[in-house]
């Protein structure tokens, strides 16, 4: 009797599992089920419309770096499908790669329509069946399998079943005992109060250094002040870091801004090399920030612009380092950050065998992608979860 397979979710790692399920066990019916009207939408824009399909990880020290939750289990994907079999996959399908200096990975082409033809053809080309516009509102267990039931009520049998939704569908779930970790929101942009940091707006800062007054949450890289408040790979970084953590507090806490990605001591050093008794204070400032910057970061010490550096006395040294340093701001919400947008939580790494990510509780039924509790930073972390985890799968069943 021909097994059936039903994938829900048609995004990468749904797609991705049901190509090489086909592949593996060809006599199978795959079935690719979506709520959305087309296969792939979220592939189709991710990158900036580019697709940075994965990661060279050559400047990753730990997968910790770079997957805050799951570094586990990705570990374990990894070995069935890493990211240098990703960069031969695609390579094998005609999808070029091209690394930028980070180490993300895109399609020479820098079209990610490139990416979602070459999903949609190899599906057609072996047979899987996708339906869009389908709903499934609940999976229930039988003696020889599964039954989802869709909106409007008809019910499909399975043998087996593979979700790969994202955390907004977990509700599905409801009544197969699955230890679910409740979603929230990450990589996001934060928003502050100060009216400062708005009328910068457009300005870059290559290096700086974030935190969260009170914690241990860290993150380091680039910072763009907006008109909302600060967005760049630092502010997501932390985002991503501390999701769990801001979701408690209501998006609420108090960030502080090491401008130099220096210690105290660090910051003095400088002041000292470069203050001249005679120049005034706006007329220098460090390398990498804006004279506009600068002189907001004076006003923050209570320093006037037009004073001498001789002038500048004990006191406001002191100050001046502090802000360097340690320039506090209140976090009033979060921002979603375009197209990326992340949840941390899902299907609990416990919930699942971490060699087949299939249910320890409900044999049969197996998970993949965004479901899972496995989020990562920007840069093509998160689509390579998405292919290891939905080639593990496959390879399992």
């Amino acid at each position: 009797m021909q097994e059936k397979v039903i994938i829900i979710g048609a995004g990468a790692a749904g797609c991705f599992c049901a190509i090489e399920l086909k592949r593996r066990t060809p006599g199978a019916a795959v079935t690719v089920i979506e709520a959305g009207a087309r296969p792939l939408a979220k592939v189709s824009v991710t990158g900036g419309g580019r697709c940075n399909i994965s990661n060279t990880f050559a400047s990753v020290g730990t997968l910790s770096e770079v997957y805050p939750r799951g570094e586990k289990l990705i570990r374990q994907a990894f070995r069935s499908f890493s990211p240098e079999d990703t960069h031969r996959w695609w390579e094998a399908e005609g999808v070029r790669l091209v690394a930028e200096p980070d180490g993300r990975l895109f399609p020479a082409s820098q079209d990610a329509m490139q990416v979602v033809r070459t999903l949609e053809r190899l599906m057609r080309q072996l047979g899987v069946e996708v339906r869009c516009k389908t709903k499934v509102e609940k999976i229930s267990r039988e003696a020889d399998g599964y039954r989802l039931t869709l909106a409007g009520g008809e019910t499909i049998r399975a043998d087996k079943v593979v979700v790969t939704t994202g955390g907004g569908a977990l509700g599905l779930l409801e009544g197969l005992d699955i230890e679910i970790i409740p979603p929230v929101p990450s990589l996001f942009t934060f928003k502050l109060s100060d009216p400062g940091i708005k009328e910068l707006t457009g300005t870059s800062v290559d290096d700086v250094t974030l935190a969260l007054a009170g914690t241990k949450f860290r993150s380091s890289g680039t910072l763009l002040l907006t008109d909302w408040g600060i967005s760049g790979p630092a502010t997501l970084r932390l985002s991503s870091y501390a999701a769990r953590y801001l979701s408690e507090t209501a998006y609420k806490a108090t960030l502080l801004i090491n401008w130099l990605s220096t210690t105290e001591a660090g910051a003095r050093e400088w002041l000292n090399s470069v203050s001249d008794g005679q120049k005034l204070l706006a007329n220098v400032h460090p390398e990498g920030l804006s004279a506009r910057l600068w002189k907001h970061l004076l006003n923050r010490a209570g320093l006037r612009e037009d004073i001498r550096w001789a002038e500048l006395g004990s006191k406001g040294l002191n100050r001046l380092v502090a802000v360097l340093t340690a320039d506090s701001y209140e976090i009033t919400g979060r921002a979603k950050f375009k197209e990326e947008f992340v949840t941390a939580g899902g299907v609990s790494m416990s919930a699942v065998d971490p060699s087949t990510l299939e249910s320890r509780r409900c044999p049969g039924l197996f998970f993949a992608g965004e479901v899972l509790d496995i989020d990562a930073l920007t840069g093509g972390f998160n689509l390579q979860a998405a292919w290891s985890t939905g080639a593990t799968v496959a390879r399992s069943i």
